[in-house]
């Protein structure tokens, strides 16, 4: 979908059709036709549901009405298709995808502020939810009122309004929404919440709604604290390379672990889990070298400094087998090795490099032991572990393959560069190879 210039007086909807969304739809419809704003309806075909053709349906021709009286009111859909994998949570799924397809439309129609119709009662729920589910204070904070995120103003300009007074609003207007049968099936968390827990809850404290929702407004407020003291702290820690692990976690405690939670949110775009937290917190300290899987990728940490990796989905060719290829080289530039999981760039340099007759035709392999490596002019040849361990490179840099001319000679080491006993001499044209790994 292309996607339009910002518009001024467009804003699009999130619409379901069903009564939250349909009430919040015809209320910006109240407002925006005074002021000669677009309003689009945006609405997500999940795919998942028997029933998802006749509710888009209903929003079709509920808009195409509203039209016909002249509402300034456009629906655009899109239609997913989902089908979670076995395991996977059917919400989170289709939460996420809703999400990303809601941007995309909006994007398309030049809008540049997204309406949501989540109100009060949905805040208390998702406190309570959330709560049950041990989450921190980032999770107890629910829904923002408004968010900015990925060039979009997503806005919930009905948090503080309990659910009650949208249905009074909805039976005012004698507006017509579609009831999905799916919120009564209480394998759902949240069904089973509304349906069991939510009537006694109330009946026992008549104002738990409000102040639940209220605890999360507190909830948001220390989550925002907590994030300003974390980029405070990081702004220290994180050196550009990683998270300096040994210097974080001799800050206290709960401000050590608040660093290293926004840290690995920031770096790995998720927000860790406990057990994560947990080991990370218990095996880091003790090991000089460790990987924890995260989020596609990888935390790794090597001699005090934390990384995060995504997995490119290719492993290295150690690890795959592959232990000699040969290789033509035509020209500077940058060789794509699938088979040893990265991608080898020739760079004309100045110094310590090679002579272009050495790179004309080379061949790769995997370390077998017994290698010996020169760091530079002068110094003696060491084994590889010993260059490695000097030169610091962590275990995960050291994959890739070693590069050798047609003579035998050994040109390249990942992590280590050029082997100095075939250098160029000073003042002729010279190459070097660098190595950087995709997995």
């Amino acid at each position: 979908m292309e996607t339009a210039a910002a518009a001024p007086g467009v804003v699009a909807v999130a619409y379901s059709g069903g009564r939250d969304s349909t009430a919040l739809l015809f209320a910006t419809l109240q407002v925006a036709r005074p002021l000669g704003w677009r309003v689009v309806a945006l609405h997500v075909h999940h795919g998942l549901h028997p029933r998802a053709d006749e509710w888009l349906a209903h929003c079709r021709r509920q808009c195409e009405a509203w039209r016909r009286c002249g509402w300034p009111v456009s629906l655009v859909w899109e239609h997913l298709g989902l089908h979670p994998a076995p395991g996977q949570s059917v919400e989170a799924v289709a939460r996420r995808a809703r999400y990303q397809a809601l941007r995309r439309m909006a994007m398309g129609q030049g809008a540049t502020v997204v309406l949501l119709g989540h109100h009060r009662t949905d805040q208390a729920e998702t406190f309570v939810l959330q709560a049950l589910r041990g989450a921190g204070v980032a999770g107890l904070a629910g829904m923002p009122a408004a968010a900015h995120r990925e060039g979009l103003v997503w806005l919930r300009p009905w948090l503080g309004r309990p659910r009650s007074e949208i249905e009074a609003y909805v039976r005012r207007h004698r507006l017509r929404y579609v009831d999905d049968d799916s919120n009564a099936d209480e394998r759902y968390a949240r069904n089973r919440l509304r349906a069991r827990v939510w009537p006694a809850l109330l009946e026992a404290f008549p104002q738990a709604e409000a102040a639940l929702a209220d605890a999360a407004a507190w909830a948001q407020e220390a989550a925002t604290c907590l994030d300003e003291l974390a980029a405070i702290d990081l702004s220290s820690l994180d050196h550009g390379q990683g998270l300096d692990l040994r210097a974080c976690l001799r800050l206290p405690p709960a401000r050590a672990r608040n660093a290293l939670r926004a840290w690995i949110r920031q770096a790995s775009g998720q927000r860790p889990s406990m057990p994560l937290l947990e080991r990370l917190w218990h095996e880091g300290p003790h090991r000089a070298t460790a990987r924890w899987d995260w989020a596609g990728g990888e935390l790794r940490l090597y001699r005090g400094t934390l990384r995060w990796c995504p997995h490119s989905g290719q492993p290295a060719g150690a690890r795959e087998g592959v232990r000699e290829a040969r290789l033509s080289l035509r020209g500077a530039g940058a060789i794509a090795l699938p088979g040893w999981g990265g991608r080898l760039h020739v760079e004309a340099v100045d110094h310590g490099g090679v002579p272009w007759s050495r790179l004309r035709r080379l061949e790769l392999r995997a370390r077998s032991g017994g290698e010996q490596f020169q760091a530079g002019p002068g110094r003696p040849p060491r084994s590889l572990k010993k260059q490695f361990q000097s030169a610091g490179v962590a275990v995960w840099a050291r994959e890739g393959p070693l590069v050798y001319d047609v003579q035998g000679h050994l040109l390249f080491v990942p992590g280590l560069g050029m082997d100095a006993r075939t250098w160029a001499e000073p003042g002729r044209r010279q190459w070097r190879l660098r190595w950087e790994p995709t997995a």
